[in-house]
């Protein structure tokens, strides 16, 4: 970890350093990896200005706060910049449950499922053609799709063919 301080117009304390490195320290274990901080303390007038600005690992993290007081402004920047990497590790977090809640025996299958809560796992998009059973065959030997949905040519009304186990094919009419 690196830190790098730069005062405009100011003193910095050594109470400030040391609060400064403590949070840093914090915030690297939060992350788990190396970070480089800059800290930019100035004073105009009556304004306390902080800007913190974190590089960790391809991220970059700027705040600024100001406040009459300097150590209040160096206290809400660091309590929002940890706000912001606890969002962003939220998401990341969230992401990865995402992308990882479909890979298992039964993929399509949720792991928990509440009662009375339905979803649709997966949706497809059939030919709105009518066809002979005959093209439907074609057609669901050229897919990879178990299920063929098709409107009948004759008839006009839905169909489903479907592949069996022993190879052959099965038809579902409405009657």
């Amino acid at each position: 970890m690196s830190i790098k301080y730069t005062a405009r117009h100011t003193n910095i304390t050594p109470e400030i350093k040391k609060y400064c490195e403590r949070r840093l320290k914090s915030l690297e274990k939060l992350l788990g990896y190396p970070i480089d901080a800059d800290l930019i303390l100035g004073v105009e007038k009556y304004r306390h200005r902080v800007e913190i600005n974190v590089k960790a690992k391809g991220t970059t993290l700027n705040t600024e706060e100001e406040t009459p007081d300097m150590f209040n402004s160096v206290v809400a920047a660091f309590d929002n910049i940890e706000k912001r990497v606890k969002k962003e590790l939220g998401k990341l977090r969230k992401q990865k449950r995402r992308k990882s809640r479909g890979r298992g025996v039964f993929p399509s299958l949720p792991l928990e499922e509440e009662e009375g809560q339905r979803r649709l796992i997966r949706s497809q998009d059939y030919s709105l053609k009518p066809m002979s059973i005959e093209e439907a065959i074609i057609q669901l030997e050229t897919s990879k799709r178990q299920v063929f949905v098709f409107r009948k040519f004759d008839s006009e009304k839905w169909a489903v063919l479907y592949r069996r186990k022993d190879g052959n094919y099965g038809l579902v009419e409405p009657e």
